[in-house]
């Protein structure tokens, strides 16, 4: 796969936090196949779950492209509210 330049997003998280989100995108680049199969209107893409956050993303193996789409909140997906 080649070899592509990460940016850190600014979400304000603190150091432990991005060191585990940092390992996982790794692992995902290591093996794509390794996030949870999505359905329905989600059906081709992969989900990860780091709490409180799922790591979206799409892979295809015939180009070797790996794609990442959306770090989501699951308390906001879930429709939580925490005021």
């Amino acid at each position: 796969m080649k070899q592509t330049r990460l940016k850190v997003l600014n979400l304000n998280l603190d150091n432990t936090y991005l060191i585990r989100l940092q390992k996982l995108v790794r692992k995902i680049i290591q093996n794509p196949e390794i996030g949870k199969p999505m359905q329905y209107e989600r059906k081709g893409t992969r989900e990860l779950y780091l709490a409180p956050f799922r790591v979206s993303y799409t892979y295809d193996p015939s180009s070797d492209i790996l794609t990442f789409l959306e770090l989501s909140i699951v308390a906001i997906w879930l429709g939580l509210n925490f005021h």
